[in-house]
């Protein structure tokens, strides 16, 4: 299955989490943090929405900080994915 988001929708999946700290100490499934990071799969085109022109600004393979809470959760074919609204996103990171 195969997702195409439509209008200023972008669909990201969360990084994997550290397993190795900066110092070397292996850390458990439990402990490991999840991160805020997410790659960007795919961007809706942008056009109107709700009345107002949205130019997108991520594309497919940006990485990019999402709020704690935003966005709605899907599972495809056992991968898990965030559908959110570009205005959701908080920041690109660039390496």
């Amino acid at each position: 299955m195969k997702l195409i988001p439509l209008a200023d929708h972008v669909i990201v999946k969360q990084m994997k989490a550290e397993e190795v700290t900066k110092g070397g100490i292996i850390l458990t499934t439990a402990a490991q943090e999840k991160p805020q990071v997410f790659e960007v799969v795919a961007a809706g085109p942008g056009g109107m929405v709700d009345g107002t022109e949205v130019e997108m600004t991520v594309e497919a393979g940006d990485k990019v900080i999402l709020g704690k809470y935003s966005g709605t959760q899907v599972k495809v074919d056992g991968e898990d994915y965030t559908i959110v609204r570009q205005g959701e996103i908080l920041a690109i990171v660039e390496d």
